[in-house]
């Protein structure tokens, strides 16, 4: 899924996207249902209050866009708020908000969310090291809790029509799942052995909201999370084998997130066949990543081994410090975030939300693109 092999009536296509994309697609998409973890929660941990041990509701969260933290676990928009406007529709409001609308959509993801329910951890002793505030399918029963609001007076059926128009992007998840063996250090195989359940939970997810009457499902793999500031201070290797030559990421790390998004592909694979009316699109966000690492200055960013734009310095030059991370005492943000892909060493940086947004509307970082052929044409 590399940059440069674009057909040239796929490169002309984005030459007159800008014109074409917004009416196009908000013909296409009538509200968009969003579900996910941090990497695209815009909230819903926040709304009944802001816990005192919650750095990520302070500034400089949120300082780029919005001027002032808003949940998000960035320095400003993620990547649903990109696909949000550039369709045309408003910024989705968190699901748990108090007197918001959802007719145009809603944003069921929260921090800390899995794919699997709690009690797949409990029962291998990872109940303490799993914080999930909101599984996949938690969130989904939200969902169908919330009918009433997004539909309002309509019957079932034009409820139904509502969601046949509608964008559900599912995910990603997997990240936290795989997070509650790696930082209780139990081995790097029973992470492994995670794969198949949380992708299998994914399916079933996808297969609920089918059944609610969605017809087009982005679903997001996971990041290559050896590249990433917290990971790089944790799981330090002795040996320079361990490190990605040129990316100096964390090469056994990044390959458990390769097999996820690999079994994940596998399975939408079996989704698309099932389900031939469906259209169902796999997002990436392990290439663009690796991208932002290895081609930096093609991003606009600095070239330089993976550092948080928002900590402290800490055990080597990731600028990521767990006694003191982007939000709390002693942590400090970059003079430019838009030069960073990492934001505070855990989630990333607008500037890479809004390539990664741009590639999954357009190509490459998406099979097929939101908005490929047959929906602009």
């Amino acid at each position: 899924m590399g940059c440069g092999r674009l057909p040239a009536c796929f490169v002309a296509l984005l030459l007159v996207a800008g014109a074409l994309a917004v009416p196009a697609a908000a013909r296409e998409y009538a509200a968009i249902f969003n579900f996910g973890d941090s990497l695209v929660d815009a909230g819903n941990l926040v709304v009944d209050g802001i816990p005192d041990y919650l750095a990520t509701a302070r500034l400089p969260y949120g300082m780029t866009y919005f001027g002032y933290p808003t949940g998000r676990c960035s320095d400003g928009r993620l990547v649903v708020d990109f696909i949000a406007q550039e369709l045309g529709l408003p910024l989705l409001p968190p699901s748990k908000a108090k007197n918001a609308t959802f007719h145009r959509g809603a944003n069921f993801a929260i921090t800390g969310a899995t794919s699997l329910d709690t009690p797949f951890f409990v029962a291998r002793g990872l109940g303490k090291t799993v914080w999930n505030s909101g599984s996949l399918h938690t969130q989904i029963k939200w969902f169908q809790d919330l009918k009433p609001k997004i539909c309002g007076s309509s019957s079932p059926e034009e409820c139904r029509s509502l969601f046949r128009r509608s964008l559900f992007i599912v995910g990603e998840f997997g990240g936290n799942d795989y997070n509650s063996p790696l930082f209780a250090f139990r081995p790097l195989a029973e992470a492994h052995d995670f794969v198949p359940h949380v992708v299998d939970s994914i399916g079933e997810g996808v297969e609920k909201l089918i059944a609610e009457g969605a017809v087009e499902l982005v679903v997001p793999g996971v990041l290559p999370i050896g590249c990433f500031p917290v990971y790089l201070s944790i799981f330090r290797k002795q040996q320079p084998e361990g490190y990605g030559a040129r990316s100096g990421c964390i090469k056994e790390m990044n390959t458990l997130s390769w097999v996820h998004n690999v079994a994940l592909q596998r399975k939408i694979a079996e989704l698309r066949a099932k389900h031939p009316g469906v259209r169902i699109i796999y997002a990436d966000y392990y290439t663009p990543a690796i991208q932002f690492v290895l081609h930096a200055e093609k991003y606009g960013f600095l070239k330089q081994k993976p550092r948080a734009c928002c900590g402290a310095p800490g055990v080597g030059e990731y600028n990521f410090n767990l006694t003191s991370k982007c939000g709390e005492p002693g942590a400090y943000a970059c003079d430019d975030p838009s030069n960073h892909w990492s934001w505070d060493g855990i989630h990333l940086t607008e500037a890479s939300y809004g390539h990664i947004a741009r590639g999954w509307l357009y190509g490459p970082f998406a099979d097929p693109p939101i908005l490929d052929t047959k929906h602009l044409g």
